[in-house]
């Protein structure tokens, strides 16, 4: 005896447990007669398909399987290509951004350490007016620690040369 597959759509289903009892009315959902027309044509056409398909491989001898299980070879194929096109693109966008993001990285160190060089460096110093004079009474004053009137002369070249700087500072200002 041959292996047979028997498919039971829902309307079957609704016929048989009817019994011919009046059921109360369920509030309609708003589909197209057209569309019904159309859903219940296309079951039972899918039904005596699936009956002809199966009565010819069962008087084979063949086992009989449900047509969901082969697999769509052709589309299949179409749709391993879409994946590996979307794979591509997708590498390659990738490969765009890592680029993108080693510019900025780059970009990003190059001004930081401008910023740092800026902030940490120490401005053009200018020298500072009078060293001389104050290193010579400082080091006349260490020498003649107990006689400092020795270095009198030495302090007041400072003091001089402290305020013509001044009145030249004052008179840039002007």
């Amino acid at each position: 005896m041959g292996d047979f597959t028997i498919q039971i759509s829902a309307e079957l289903v609704n016929l048989l447990t009817d019994d011919g009892k009046k059921k109360t009315k369920k509030p309609k959902t708003k589909i197209s007669r057209e569309y019904q027309r159309t859903q219940r044509k296309a079951s039972q056409k899918q039904i005596s398909d699936d009956s002809e398909t199966h009565k010819g491989t069962a008087a084979a001898g063949w086992p009989i399987q449900p047509p969901f299980f082969l697999p769509p070879v052709q589309s299949s194929n179409a749709e391993l290509d879409a994946i590996r096109l979307v794979l591509q693109e997708s590498e390659r966008v990738v490969e765009k951004l890592r680029k993108q993001e080693e510019h900025m990285v780059q970009e990003v160190t190059e001004r930081a350490k401008n910023l740092r060089d800026k902030e940490f460096k120490l401005p053009n110093q200018k020298p500072m007016p009078c060293m001389a004079e104050n290193d010579a009474w400082q080091a006349c004053y260490k020498e003649h620690a107990k006689e400092p009137l020795k270095c009198q002369h030495l302090v007041q070249n400072f003091a001089n040369c402290a305020r013509r700087v001044r009145q030249l500072v004052n008179s840039d200002d002007k």
